[in-house]
């Protein structure tokens, strides 16, 4: 009983000192943290020798998420620098189901619907060449030469880099390379039930 009435005269006592006001300045322990000296962008700063106050990053700095050392899959090209002829991403039916979505998107207003160069901004009358897909050239040229003008552009085409991500522009290729084959494909390209189908179909 006794301590619990001394904890209670306590807590009335240190309740009494609520809203007091002292003249003595606050106790600080490290009084430089508050006025630290500090530079605005593009000011001069002479700690430096170059006189900067704005750092560039350490060289070989590389952001996190940013390292890509991959190269194969980040720039479509092999060690030596040559494009890489495959894509290095495993090619499934789900994976160019997600290309197409991504062609409808960014690719079709130009290339068409089935990669001939006629979308309606080619045949709108506006100057640009139609370029499509189904030519000796590109059906026989590197996956990473495609990537690689999906993520620079080329001639009057843009670059991609920015709105498709790296993955996403694989799965372009991997769809550009399924338009081309259902335009070149032959008898010998269907499964035998469904060439049965075809051939049975009035």
């Amino acid at each position: 009983m006794r301590t619990l009435s001394i904890l209670l005269g306590f807590v009335f006592i240190l309740g009494g000192c609520r809203g007091t006001q002292k003249d003595n300045p606050p106790i600080h322990i490290n009084p430089n943290m508050d006025a630290m000296e500090r530079f605005e962008a593009q000011e001069a700063n002479p700690f430096f020798a170059d006189g900067r106050a704005m750092r560039p990053p350490v060289p070989g700095t590389v952001a996190r998420g940013i390292l890509r050392e991959d190269v194969a899959f980040h720039a479509g090209r092999n060690a030596d620098g040559s494009y890489v002829q495959v894509m290095p991403v495993e090619y499934t039916v789900e994976f160019a189901t997600r290309g197409r979505d991504r062609y409808d998107i960014y690719c079709i207003v130009c290339h068409g619907a089935a990669g001939d160069g006629q979308g309606v901004v080619m045949t709108g009358g506006y100057g640009f060449i139609p370029i499509g897909f189904h030519t000796d050239r590109l059906r026989e040229i590197e996956d990473g030469y495609i990537y690689e003008v999906i993520t620079q552009g080329i001639r009057t085409m843009p670059g991609y880099a920015q709105q498709i991500p790296v993955a996403d522009r694989w799965a372009i290729v991997a769809y550009v390379r399924a338009l081309q084959r259902s335009q070149n494909a032959t008898a010998d390209d269907l499964p035998a039930d469904e060439l049965t189908n075809f051939q049975n179909t009035p």
